[in-house]
């Protein structure tokens, strides 16, 4: 399993969400701290969940971090989060 398909399958799980976007962007940074030839070193997650409801944006992003915990403790250096509840600006 991808390291992509790993945090789809936590965050699908953990969140349920209405969407979920996750994309590997490890090849944008080619030559920055933390990458490795092989690639799955950053990512970007876009999620729409009703978990976010009445959470502000730092506390969304908390919440993904958790989940990820053993993930960004290991091989991803970097992750950034758009995480929005159901009928925000770019939500579902």
């Amino acid at each position: 399993m991808t390291m992509k398909d790993n945090i789809t399958k936590k965050l699908t799980e953990a969140f349920t969400p209405r969407s979920l976007a996750v994309t590997d962007e490890s090849h944008l940074h080619a030559g920055h701290m933390g990458h490795r030839p092989e690639g799955e070193t950053h990512f970007r997650v876009n999620i729409v969940s009703e978990a976010f409801e009445g959470k502000s944006r730092i506390d969304r992003h908390r919440m993904v971090n958790s989940v990820l915990a053993a993930e960004l403790a290991g091989t991803v250096h970097a992750l950034a989060v758009k995480a929005l509840a159901p009928g925000e600006a770019g939500g579902s």
